[in-house]
């Protein structure tokens, strides 16, 4: 969802979110989401066919299956004026779960538009929701915000503003997530960078605590290759999956449109990732728009796992069809959808291609 906070169309974006307002209006273990465990002895429930879309006008969605059973689903709604958060048994029965709204944006200065893609995440015992936000103000001002919830049910209890991710610079920066990896917690995200010649480059840092970065921060990737540029210069939307000796870190890629798609970065599960020379980044992307399942800008992604506790899931937004009129950040109908993800005999995730909308969707 990258732009150039520069941009000259800040007013006309800033009266259609509020003429949209008006109209509308954790992985179990903190850290990366985990390879699925073994099947345990015996026949293990089979993963439910899944239904797509998963959850309508509901782009960079996040799930999280906690140790309480539940599946948490939260995700960036098209007013972009607040958080929501559902929570269903099942992946499937998050279509029709019941939303609340956890969040809302203030009516002036920070966090007052632009709220973009949260993550919850379970962490020392508390919930921490990342997320991008600017001030209503100076709508393209983007900076990473953190909110913090003692109580064991995040739908309970008070959501504390912890305030601003401070990084190098004060610059256009968004779509922050948070991992482990060997007792380190790290924040990757999307950020641009001055004196690049890009939207937003992809950086890790590691952290003190939830909403404190901790010594250096690193470029993990910069757009470079034409997949990565079509519309505006991208990599944002960073998600880590440790699997087979590897840390794998997707990303998304272009303008929001229907060339909109995913990037891998990889590590050696033993290097440090700290050193940005420890990462190889894929030279063609991972999961792509297709016309025969008809479903366009497939990305944003994050995984999961299936209630069979051993199916990997890929978790993404994507649209039913390619043309857009306008701005692509003012169409609403980025939908979420899941599908099983594979993997390829060198230990390698396999995406596949975005399944096609199944018969029990509806409308």
């Amino acid at each position: 969802m990258s732009r150039d906070p520069a941009l000259p169309e800040v007013t006309s974006r800033r009266l259609l979110l509020k003429g949209a307002a008006a109209a509308g209006a954790l992985a179990a273990v903190p850290g990366a989401a985990q390879a699925a465990a073994p099947a345990a002895p015996g026949t293990p429930p089979k993963a439910a066919p899944f239904v797509n879309p998963l959850v309508r006008n509901r782009a960079d969605p996040h799930i999280t299956r906690h140790t309480d059973g539940w599946y948490y689903f939260t995700a960036t709604a098209p007013e972009y004026d607040r958080i929501v958060l559902r929570r269903s048994r099942t992946l499937n029965g998050l279509s029709t779960a019941d939303e609340s709204v956890i969040w809302r944006a203030h009516p002036t200065g920070d966090m007052g538009a632009h709220i973009w893609a949260p993550e919850m995440h379970r962490i020392g015992g508390k919930w921490y929701i990342y997320f991008a936000a600017a001030p209503a103000e100076d709508v393209w001002r983007i900076r990473i915000w953190v909110l913090e919830n003692s109580h064991p049910n995040p739908f309970q209890g008070t959501w504390v503003e912890r305030g601003q991710i401070k990084t190098a610079w004060e610059t256009f920066s968004l779509d922050a997530t948070t991992f482990t990896h060997r007792g380190t917690r790290y924040l990757c995200w999307a950020q641009h960078e001055p004196g690049m010649d890009n939207n937003t480059g992809l950086f890790l840092s590691e952290m003190a605590d939830p909403w404190t970065l901790r010594g250096p921060q690193i470029r993990l990737s910069t757009p470079e290759y034409d997949w990565e540029c079509v519309g505006y210069k991208v990599n944002e939307g960073p998600y880590a999956l440790k699997r087979n000796g590897r840390v794998f870190l997707t990303y998304s890629a272009s303008a929001t449109d229907h060339h909109y798609c995913v990037g891998l970065l990889t590590a050696d599960a033993d290097s440090d990732l700290m050193d940005p020379a420890s990462w190889s980044k894929s030279p063609t992307p991972v999961f792509t728009s297709n016309d025969t399942t008809r479903q366009y800008g497939p990305g944003h992604n994050c995984f999961t796992i299936a209630e069979d506790g051993r199916t990997d899931v890929l978790v993404y937004h994507a649209r039913p069809y390619k043309e857009i009129a306008g701005d692509p950040l003012n169409d609403p109908n980025r939908h979420t959808r899941i599908q099983r993800l594979g993997w390829k005999p060198d230990g390698t995730p396999d995406f596949g291609i975005p399944v096609a909308d199944t018969a029990q969707a509806g409308v």
